[in-house]
């Protein structure tokens, strides 16, 4: 059993809902239902909130908090698939093939979560069509990610992964490209399949040499 409190019910509402990607469009007769069966959960930091080769009984969205999606081998050699924040979700995949969990899920922080019983889910889909719409976006999405890694792993050296996922991470604030999401050399490392030193030397490189700002709570990326 891991380590999730329920915090009781925190009510969900349908506000919350819709400001979920993953259920724009979705009428609210159709998002009621799952609204009434949606358990609240908060998580301390570290917790694993799932772990590869467990049964998919739950869909998990994150409504506040960041969460990383990591696989180990025997070892405990680790490495971060993705990261993800509020509003993304996860255990789509097992609850539609029925396989069992396919990587670790933990928590980079505080997290709280909306968590959706398999039944709950499958007749969400089978009574929406923008549900599955958007479902199909995000495994595509995902995809595509997935594509980028092995390309940048296969063709680019560390200075280009570190780079190019800095990028990626980034969002336009202000006329300036920024990352806010807690990013630590670490993390980069264990997503870009390099050990941490290459990577601080990275990126005191790409600081020293006037592409990145690393300032208290993100990293601005300079593009002139």
């Amino acid at each position: 059993m891991h380590a999730e409190q329920d915090l009781g019910k925190k009510a969900p509402s349908l506000a919350l809902l819709h400001s979920i990607p993953m259920f724009a469009g979705v009428p609210d007769a159709q998002l009621e239902p799952i609204l009434r069966m949606a358990v609240y959960r908060k998580v301390p930091r570290h917790t694993t909130i799932v772990r590869a080769g467990d049964s998919t009984d739950s869909l998990y969205v994150i409504i506040s908090g960041n969460a990383r999606v990591q696989v180990s081998d025997a070892e405990g050699r680790e490495v971060i698939l993705t990261l993800l924040g509020p509003g993304e979700f996860f255990g789509e995949m097992g609850l539609i093939d029925g396989s069992p969990r396919s990587a670790d899920v933990v928590a980079s922080e505080v997290c709280e979560l909306l968590m959706i019983a398999k039944a709950d889910f499958k007749k969400g889909l089978a009574d929406n069509f923008d549900l599955c719409l958007n479902i199909m976006k995000s495994l595509v999405q995902r995809l595509r990610e997935a594509d980028r890694k092995i390309e940048s792993l296969a063709l680019m050296d560390v200075y280009g992964r570190v780079a190019k996922l800095l990028l990626e991470f980034s969002t336009e604030e202000d006329g300036e490209r920024v990352i806010r999401r807690k990013l630590t050399k670490q993390d980069i490392a264990k997503m870009i399949g390099a050990s941490r030193e290459m990577v601080s030397r990275v990126m005191k490189d790409l600081e020293a040499s006037g592409y990145i700002r690393v300032e208290e709570g993100r990293i601005v990326l300079n593009e002139d």
